[in-house]
């Protein structure tokens, strides 16, 4: 019977540090962006990159993980002729907690007088820098 309650607070302990809770993935999907995505992205304003919001909108997770960790071939499916992202080395948890925090950003279809709903892919800068 010990056995069997030391197993379980065991299985307990285990589960609970494994699993993440929303405020600590968003705090570190948050200490990601700082480190890595902050010169070329914000969360709703356009940057050198597209915000976050419009990332949210228009990809999965899929594609925002394939884009973070192959940007040069993820660009060319999509059709952009040029990509400035870099590649980024990350970790499973850091791809997984930056995933999450981007798609926290998503607007729903609601309109707001406060928001401006994308109803159009996010542009290609590099392809938009091309033409001027």
């Amino acid at each position: 019977m010990k056995m069997q309650k030391l197993l379980t607070l065991f299985f307990f302990m285990l589960l609970s540090s494994s699993v993440l809770s929303a405020d600590s993935v968003a705090a570190d999907g948050k200490k990601v962006f700082e480190t890595y995505c902050w010169g070329c992205h914000h969360q709703t304003a356009v940057a050198f990159g597209p915000p976050f919001s419009a990332i949210a909108s228009q990809r999965t997770a899929e594609e925002i993980r394939a884009m973070i960790t192959d940007p040069e071939a993820v660009s060319k499916v999509f059709g952009y002729k040029r990509n400035a992202m870099p590649a980024l080395k990350l970790t499973e948890e850091e791809l997984t907690v930056i995933t999450a925090y981007i798609l926290s950003y998503k607007e729903s279809n609601t309109t707001d007088d406060n928001k401006t709903i994308i109803k159009e892919p996010y542009p290609n800068i590099a392809t938009a820098k091309e033409r001027h």
